[in-house]
């Protein structure tokens, strides 16, 4: 019997994928907990039809990160941090830091999102990445200056 299955099962496929199973598998298991349905012809149109949207989808949402990165690229973000002397920073800016400072501006950027872990702990302008969507990096400019 083949099933088109609604949502990941585990050693079977992924959401989207048609399937082989047995028989009884297949109606008493995955199509009663709606897990799947049956591979008929019109449910592969429908099938069909959502991975369209879904391509379209996602065609916006990189769109849109692409437009976003272009806009981060211009912003500076810029952090006070205690120095002493000879310039030595104490502490340093994280992730969490930087992802606050781009919510202020109106940006929602994950800290998780942010691909250079290293908390930033020396001044002036260093250059961090943020994946902001499969395969669309944005570079920010962090600038720390001293306490006057």
């Amino acid at each position: 019997m083949k099933v088109i299955l609604k949502s990941d099962v585990k050693k079977l496929g992924k959401k989207g994928d048609i399937v082989e199973v047995a028989d009884g598998y297949g109606r008493n298991y995955l199509i009663a907990r709606g897990l799947a349905v049956a591979a008929t012809e019109k449910s592969r149109e429908i099938l069909a039809e959502q991975k369209k949207e879904e391509a379209l989808q996602a065609a916006k949402d990189k769109a849109a990160a692409e437009e976003l990165a272009k806009k981060l690229a211009g912003e500076m973000l810029e952090f006070r941090v205690n120095t002493g002397k000879d310039g030595k920073v104490f502490g340093s800016v994280s992730t969490k830091q930087i992802a606050e400072e781009l919510a202020k501006r109106g940006y929602k950027i994950d800290k998780r999102k942010i691909l250079d872990t290293e908390p930033i702990a020396s001044l002036g302008v260093t250059k961090v990445r943020a994946e902001l969507y499969k395969g669309v990096i944005a570079t920010l400019n962090v600038q720390l200056k001293g306490k006057e």
